[in-house]
């Protein structure tokens, strides 16, 4: 079984796409489709067994892995070198998924500045590098599109300001370098999912579970949604279909946003919702098999 993509074959054929955080969740799943695709993937994060699992199956399923490099995307000396070498050993790069990050669950009041500048680091100023190192030595001659992988902010995130702070300023990052990378052809977009079934919300407390579990009380298609529904639009907005789309942020969370109800309103059972699950090799959460 392969990858069930709703886009054509061979649409990335010939085209090289780097994905930092490429090893597990969401990244690993961009891997997948745009591999599928044609496009020959090169992969990077802090933890090289993840990414060499990524590189192993997407071998099994007849993709192209071009390397995998373990680097810490915080470190700015790191990342000029990293990127120097992907592009002197695989050639120039046509898109960028900025899909590493990480965060912990933490009150303001409890939270230290090495913690707060750990996440606004690991979401904020990592992206923020590999994207200036692949527009400074790539695409600034001769194109390209970059997608970052964001977390809706617009109503604060209590209990994860940090993570909210630094996704703000990644939003706002994207429609900056939209901008100003515009006339070169670069193309930058980010890419904000709700509640996604990957194992990364095993990752939270296990007291948080039951909450993380019911969440789809409040989202109107009254469900988490799917890896490959976010991979879709990644996919999308990196071809040539969204050459006209730039500096923009695109939700995928079945709703939450507007919420399920009001006080006028009360949502009832849900039916006629389906998923989209092209993911042959998706892993859903421990938390949502109970």
């Amino acid at each position: 079984m392969s990858y069930q993509s709703g886009f054509k074959e061979g649409l990335f054929a010939g085209q090289t796409v780097f994905i930092p955080g490429g090893g597990g969740g969401l990244g690993r799943c961009i891997a997948h489709e745009l591999a599928s695709l044609g496009a020959s993937v090169v992969l990077a994060g802090r933890t090289l067994e993840k990414l060499q699992r990524t590189r192993d199956e997407i071998a099994e399923d007849g993709g192209r892995v071009l390397g995998c490099y373990r680097v810490e995307l915080r470190d700015e000396d790191a990342v000029v070198e990293l990127v120097t070498t992907v592009l002197g050993e695989h050639g120039p790069l046509d898109g960028l998924v900025n899909a590493a990050g990480g965060q912990f669950p933490a009150p303001l009041q409890d939270l230290s500045l090495n913690g707060w500048n750990a996440v606004l680091h690991n979401n904020l100023t990592s992206y923020f590098l590999v994207a200036r190192e692949v527009f400074k030595q790539c695409m600034s001659e001769r194109g390209g599109s970059i997608v970052n992988i964001g977390a809706d902010y617009e109503s604060g995130m209590p209990g994860m300001g940090h993570n909210g702070a630094a996704r703000a300023g990644l939003s706002n990052f994207t429609f900056t370098a939209a901008t100003e990378w515009g006339r070169a052809g670069v193309r930058v977009n980010c890419v904000i999912p709700g509640f996604i079934a990957t194992t990364g919300l095993d990752r939270y407390p296990e007291a948080d579970w039951a909450a993380l579990a019911s969440v789809d009380r409040k989202i109107p298609l009254a469900r988490h949604g799917t890896a490959a529904e976010v991979s879709a639009l990644v996919v999308f907005l990196l071809s040539e279909m969204a050459a006209y789309i730039t500096g923009a942020d695109f939700r995928v969370d079945g709703g939450i946003h507007n919420g399920a109800g009001g006080f006028l309103f009360r949502p009832g059972e849900a039916r006629n919702v389906k998923a989209f699950s092209g993911f042959h090799r998706d892993e859903p959460p421990k938390l949502l098999r109970r």
